[in-house]
């Protein structure tokens, strides 16, 4: 029985674990929160902090595995592939993961080779960044440059706020360093799916509208997500032509991408964010959900070393929507209310993470995420008329 090594815990994993089990793989779990969701789905689970790369490393030695994914869990990406890289594993290679993983060298590397990319720079204080920010447009973004889920973003109009948010970016950041960079104001939406190579070539890459909550706490944290994308065609290939140049470039091999994309006002088209992981929000299991193309199970295949299915870029089946749950306070939990003609019509899918009582906190990255809904629709035009006034049908109520 091959056994396999998942870092992390969260419930994003048990998708992971259950196609792991339909293939007959004993599933190891292991990160430093024994109550995570995740294990109680696990034949294993081992009490090892995912961001140790020696301590997991001798984990995996002593438990002869023959894979180790980091599905959906971002601290955990880059000792996946140093794990891997040191027991000749299947991932992508540990220098190109260090690039990706980190924001300040991922622009490096995408300007270095011809990419759209938005001016930026990296530092650890103020002083090391102001003399170029001069030259930057505002507004400008500031974020930690090895944190994702949108923790510690800020959009900042003028430069007499820049170090409030220069310090709230490090406070998020593992290293204490932040980049900034301007702002890329997009034409429609952003998009932020799930892709896969296998051999070094894109061979399934999805494209969505990301939604934001415009009266959360942090607005840059994305609350809803949509299928197909609103971007002109030829921009999406593209993109497509440059995320395969990317996986070339770095020799990604075979594995799945979370994989931010958007079309700037200038009619530029700019990869913003590439991780070698399954994103959160269930985004690979909502293109399943609507196009049949199974990039879990093959992520779980790729990791093990068996043969994968032939994938394609994604045909969807009608208008796909995610609404991402959450409170826009501090508080209990009540009750989560929709709409009955609503819910009866449109909702596919209805996950509750909470129960009446639960402490819940306002939405200030995806990790206060409380829920989804999965809807289908039957048209785009439909889809956005409901997705505009969301908040009309679904209710999260906090006391």
């Amino acid at each position: 029985m091959k056994k396999l090594l998942l870092l992390g815990g969260s419930r994003y994993i048990i998708p992971v674990i259950k196609a792991a089990h339909k293939l007959g793989i004993y599933v190891i779990t292991c990160d430093y929160l024994p109550d995570n969701i995740g294990h109680q789905y696990a034949d294993e689970y081992h009490n090892v902090s995912i961001i140790d790369k020696d301590a997991v490393l001798k984990l995996a030695y002593e438990l002869n595995i023959d894979g180790i994914m980091s599905f959906a869990t971002d601290p955990g990406v880059i000792v996946a592939a140093y794990v891997a890289e040191k027991l000749g594993l299947s991932f992508c290679p540990y220098d190109s993961v260090e690039i990706l993983q980190n924001k300040d060298l991922f622009r490096e590397f995408l300007r270095k080779n011809g990419f759209n990319v938005p001016q930026s720079v990296g530092g650890e204080n103020k002083d090391q960044v102001i003399d170029k920010i001069g030259t930057f447009r505002f507004p400008v973004i500031v974020k930690p440059v090895d944190s994702a889920g949108s923790k510690g973003v800020t959009k900042v109009e003028d430069i007499l706020n820049l170090d409030e948010a220069i310090n709230h970016a490090k406070s998020y950041s593992k290293t204490g360093r932040f980049i900034v960079e301007e702002f890329i104001e997009q034409e429609g939406h952003s998009s932020d799916s799930d892709c896969f190579s296998i051999d070094n070539q894109l061979v399934c890459a999805s494209f969505s509208c990301q939604y934001f909550d415009g009266r959360a706490k942090n607005p840059y944290t994305p609350a809803a997500y949509s299928w197909p994308s609103d971007m002109p065609s030829c921009k999406i290939e593209e993109l497509r032509a440059e995320i395969d140049r990317l996986i070339k470039l770095l020799n990604l091999k075979t594995a799945i991408y979370n994989v931010e994309t958007r079309v700037g006002k200038n009619g530029n088209a700019y990869i913003m964010e590439v991780s070698p992981r399954g994103g959160g929000n269930r985004l690979a299991e909502i293109v399943k959900l609507a196009s049949g193309e199974d990039m879990i199970l093959n992520s779980v295949k790729a990791a093990v070393g068996l043969p994968l299915d032939k994938l394609k870029n994604p045909v969807y089946d009608g208008a796909w929507a995610e609404y991402i749950l959450h409170g826009d306070k501090d508080g209990l939990f009540s009750h989560l209310e929709i709409d009955p003609l609503f819910e009866e019509k449109y909702v596919v899918e209805k996950d509750l993470w909470v129960k009446p009582g639960d402490i819940i906190h306002a939405f200030t990255g995806a990790n206060e995420t409380i829920g989804t809904l999965v809807m289908k629709f039957e048209s785009q035009i439909e889809l956005s008329e409901k997705l505009a006034d969301i908040r009309k049908y679904v209710k999260v109520i906090v006391k």
